[in-house]
């Protein structure tokens, strides 16, 4: 494989998970609200915080990701994310569309991240314009 594939491959994971975070992370902020989104990580044995220390994450992770800046360490946190996640979702089924959402999706994204763990950056991310 030419090395400007792989650098598209990591381009466009980068932009598919980084788009995909900032969806989730501007629902909970917006739509479900940040309160509501701590009174549903409760409702799940999970301490308020980690609400809002998710909100930040997706949001401040997904913009990350899109620049290319700490791609390998959130891809690698969010591989974390999604294991739990997918444990959370796994008595509903495998998938996502069942009452409760499977596991479906969360291990998929879990796979896409291990991907761009092993991916990297890739030359199209703001640290290779700024370093060139």
């Amino acid at each position: 494989m030419k090395e400007y594939q792989i650098d598209l491959a990591a381009l466009t994971l980068r932009a598919a998970l980084g788009i995909m975070f900032l969806a989730h992370g501007f629902t909970k902020l917006l739509v479900f609200t940040p309160a509501g989104t701590a009174a549903y990580f409760e409702s799940l044995g999970f301490p308020a915080v980690m609400a809002y220390l998710t909100i930040l994450f997706e949001i401040g992770g997904g913009l990350l990701l899109l620049l290319g800046i700490f791609t390998q360490l959130i891809a690698m946190l969010t591989v974390i994310q999604m294991i739990v996640i997918s444990y959370i979702h796994a008595d509903n089924g495998w998938s996502f569309s069942n009452t409760g959402g499977g596991w479906e999706y969360p291990a998929f994204m879990a796979l896409t991240a291990l991907a761009l763990v092993l991916l990297g950056n890739g030359r199209f991310s703001i640290l290779k314009l700024i370093h060139k």
